[in-house]
């Protein structure tokens, strides 16, 4: 019999901050994690999940009270929409759409994959997408969503099963996108063009770095003013969702944090052209690497391990091939079809988080990265645009076009 234990909102919360202080803690102390930018949420989420897993076999559970969780994501996406002006936007828009090629063309390799290994191990060919875009590109909330269609259509129940693989590909985005991107840097001698060390606020007052590192100056009003924006556009993204469900407008049906990017992007444009206000990139900065780290913290505390542990053995197969073919996919191909230079490194990285976990994932890997080694904006623009947005709309397609030749 299982003793299970409730954890309050403001306990819960006190964890989420601990995780990070965990991960800061291993990560100084032990060069591998320094050396190789694994994120440090990745890292004190992983060691307290590890704890909660012993515990859970040993019949104790604990429920996390994470109501924030969700917000927490809303405003990190809105801070990267607050930093896409439209000089930036004009500067590196192509590379948005050469980034979602070649994000796409993985995708149909990743099903490839996914669909000829199920097939070679004896399960269901549709259990191959279930471990292949499904929930390695799409996510924890793809996976519930397919799972469901697959069990209407099919009469397959892949719920758990398609749990238990995103649960994996988060863990795994979160730790190849730093060493991949790292060796990148490393072997071909790559920094940034902003350089690494100094203060980049004082040399470029509008740059947002997203790095924890970073020197800011900042006042009370200005971090209110900023607070006062970010939740602007939470309250907004989820307004938008509630309209589109009550009128029925079901083409422009997309994740809240979508939404949120967007408003950002509009806000911080409309204020540029009009001048009629600046948004303080610094604040933009804190907050958002704050609501970042928090948002990891509380997912990766919250993982069930054991779902991993209860994988079968041909589906662990599968995600482990999965693991290793986007590290060199990452390495080999994004790296040098995005550039060969410091900003393709860093994007690599975050191909690694998004292509096995979430958005966010790809972010704190690039976050990582650029804390020890210099500021990336174009990456910071070009990888939340097409994980947070375009590659759900390819994705399905994608999928629609396995499913019409294996169905």
């Amino acid at each position: 019999m299982n003793n299970i234990y409730t954890i309050g909102e403001l306990e819960s919360f006190l964890i989420a901050i601990l995780v990070l202080f965990i991960g800061h803690f291993v990560n100084r102390h032990i060069p591998f994690f320094r050396k190789y930018n694994i994120p440090e949420p990745i890292v004190g989420g992983l060691i307290i999940a590890s704890i909660i897993t012993v515990l859970h076999f040993n019949h104790i559970s604990f429920i996390f009270t994470l109501s924030m969780q969700n917000t927490l994501m809303l405003m990190f996406f809105s801070t990267v929409g607050l930093a896409a002006s439209y000089k930036m936007l004009l500067k590196g828009g192509s590379r948005v759409f050469i980034f979602l090629g070649i994000a796409s063309l993985y995708i149909v390799i990743q099903n490839a994959v996914g669909v000829s290994m199920a097939t070679a191990l004896g399960l269901e060919p549709i259990m191959g997408l279930v471990a292949g875009s499904i929930t390695l590109s799409g996510g924890h909330g793809t996976g519930a969503a397919w799972a469901q269609t697959i069990s209407e259509d099919y009469g397959l129940n892949t719920l758990e099963f398609a749990m238990a693989a995103a649960t994996f590909g988060l863990v795994m985005g979160g730790i190849i996108g730093g060493p991949v991107a790292q060796r990148l840097i490393s072997k071909n001698n790559l920094v940034s063009s902003y350089g690494a060390g100094g203060n980049h606020h004082q040399d470029h007052p509008d740059l947002v770095t997203y790095d924890q590192l970073e020197e800011d100056r900042v006042t009370a009003k200005s971090i209110l003013e900023t607070l006062f924006i970010l939740l602007l556009c939470v309250a907004g993204s989820k307004g938008i969702g509630v309209l589109i469900v009550t009128f029925d407008i079901s083409w422009l049906k997309m994740p809240d944090f979508v939404y949120a990017l967007f408003i950002g992007v509009m806000i911080t444009n409309l204020t540029e052209l009009s001048r009629s206000y600046k948004i303080h990139s610094e604040c933009v900065d804190i907050l958002g690497t704050v609501s970042l780290s928090l948002f990891l913290a509380m997912a990766l505390m919250n993982l069930k391990l054991w779902e991993i542990l209860d994988l079968a053995v041909p589906l662990l197969i599968i995600l482990v091939l999965q693991t290793v073919i986007l590290a060199f996919f990452a390495y080999f191909v994004t790296f040098r079809l995005m550039g060969s230079n410091y900003d393709a490194a860093v994007i690599a990285g975050g191909h690694c988080g998004f292509g096995l976990g979430a958005t966010p994932t790809a972010v704190m890997n690039m976050g990582a990265l650029v804390s020890r080694s210099g500021p990336s904006p174009q990456a910071f623009m070009v990888v939340p645009i097409v994980g947070a947005f375009f590659i759900d709309i390819v994705n399905a397609i994608i999928l629609k076009g396995y499913l019409g030749v294996i169905g």
